[in-house]
């Protein structure tokens, strides 16, 4: 399991307590906006875009209800809200904290209502908010879906607190999140282009390094499938489920606010 003090929250390089980190962590992702998407593609192998299809496949239940709220969390740039919308009738909100981020999901919003008004596409909310400190009331969603953010948050269970009390009662979490691959050849072959290609390619198309050797090293400190899900029941989750994916280097985490 990370040290106790990783274990808190996601500590960038040369950040002294969770205001210093969250405001790290939104400046990084604001630098990155404008190449966010390409690189998402392009250093996942496309393997992001099976992932979020997966992941709305499991959801499809919920989402297939019109009187259904979802709120997906630490939305970046709208791919999964977008994925949401698209496969239901349920109302999605998109909400993250680096506003470049949010345009860049309007845009994309925009553009595939333009090119899909033959159809019956939903447009998503957008809002720019904290997941440590979201404007919603109680009990407010449905479904709550968080892609590969949860792990920045700059305190673990001060945010699964925050979305269980937005949460219904009888109301499901999901959290795709990266971790660590088992020992072995293409575990070893994973980390060195997790830990050395990624973070060059990265940084020479987006201009900033840092930010995708953060990548590499948030995901080693992180909980392994097996603690976050421990975390996610001592905070007051039920029903708690994962499932590991390509490799084991993607987890998908279930769960439910009891009722």
């Amino acid at each position: 399991m990370p040290d106790t003090a990783v274990a808190k929250g996601t500590r960038p390089e040369g950040a002294q307590s969770e205001a210093d980190a969250s405001r790290q962590v939104r400046e990084m992702f604001s630098q990155i906006a404008p190449r966010y998407d390409l690189l998402n593609h392009l250093l996942s192998l496309q393997f992001d875009r099976l992932w979020r299809a997966r992941v709305t496949r499991r959801l499809r239940p919920i989402l297939g209800r019109p009187d259904a709220r979802v709120l997906d969390l630490c939305c970046g740039t709208g791919d999964l809200a977008l994925s949401l919308a698209a496969t239901g009738k349920a109302r999605v909100i998109g909400a993250d904290f680096a506003h470049p981020m949010l345009i860049r999901a309007k845009e994309k919003s925009a553009s595939a209502l333009g090119s899909c008004a033959h159809r019956d596409v939903h447009a998503i909310s957008l809002c720019e908010a904290d997941a440590l400190r979201l404007p919603f009331a109680d009990c407010s969603f449905d479904l709550i879906t968080t892609a590969f953010g949860f792990r920045n948050l700059a305190n673990y269970e001060a945010g699964l607190r925050e979305i269980l009390r937005v949460l219904k009662p009888g109301g499901t979490l999901a959290i795709l999140e990266f971790t660590e691959p088992p020992a072995g050849f293409l575990g070893g072959l994973y980390r060195w282009y997790f830990r050395n290609v990624l973070p060059r390619l990265g940084g020479l198309i987006s201009g900033d390094r840092s930010a995708y050797t953060y990548l590499p090293a948030s995901v080693s400190r992180f909980f392994r499938p097996a603690e976050l899900s421990s975390l996610m029941k001592s905070v007051g989750y039920s029903e708690l489920d994962f499932c590991i994916w390509t490799l084991g280097t993607v987890a998908l985490h279930t769960a439910v606010r009891p009722s």
